[in-house]
Order: C-alpha cells, then structure tokens, then sequence
C-alpha cells in the first residue's frame, strides 16, 4: 500500500473539489480524506495501491471542471491501513 500526503493549489476551493475528490476516491476505492486549507489550498491523504493512487494523482492535476489547479505536492507518508475515504470540515 502507498500512502501520500497532497497539497493542490490554486482555484480549488468554492468549486466543489473536496466533493469531486470523495467521488473520484470512492470509485478507485482509496482510503483517505480531503479538506479545505485556511491558505486558499486543497489538503488530501490518499492510500491504496501505487497504480490506484497514481490515477487519483493524475485526476488531482486537473480537477472537477470548475477548478483550475497550479501546483500539486505530494509527499510520500506511511501507509495507516484504513479503510474509506472522507470530507473532513474546514
């Protein structure tokens, strides 16, 4: 299992990203959560198989439509062994 920590930045919060994240997570079945940074940035843990979290990075890169990514970081964390994937409040 890989697990990795990610910070997107740019238009990303008021367009329904943490939602589109859930979404998307859910169908690649992850583990993880989402929430909405005080900075304006979108911070996320995903867990799953390195080809499943990959996808879900390739996805983060872009975003639901309404979005406009600038930058995504990701760091490598170690795996907790959980299971779903939330919205966590602000």
């Amino acid at each position: 299992m890989r697990r990795v920590r990610v910070v997107v930045t740019g238009s990303v919060q008021g367009v329904g990203f943490r939602w589109s994240t859930r979404t998307v997570a859910d169908k690649y079945g992850l583990a993880g959560w989402v929430r909405n940074r005080s900075d304006g940035a979108v911070e996320a843990e995903l867990e799953g198989s390195p080809e499943v979290v990959d996808s879900m990075l390739a996805w983060l890169h872009k975003g639901p439509p309404s979005a406009s990514v600038s930058t995504v970081d990701v760091v490598e964390i170690p795996a907790k062994g959980e299971a779903g994937f939330v919205v966590e409040p602000h």
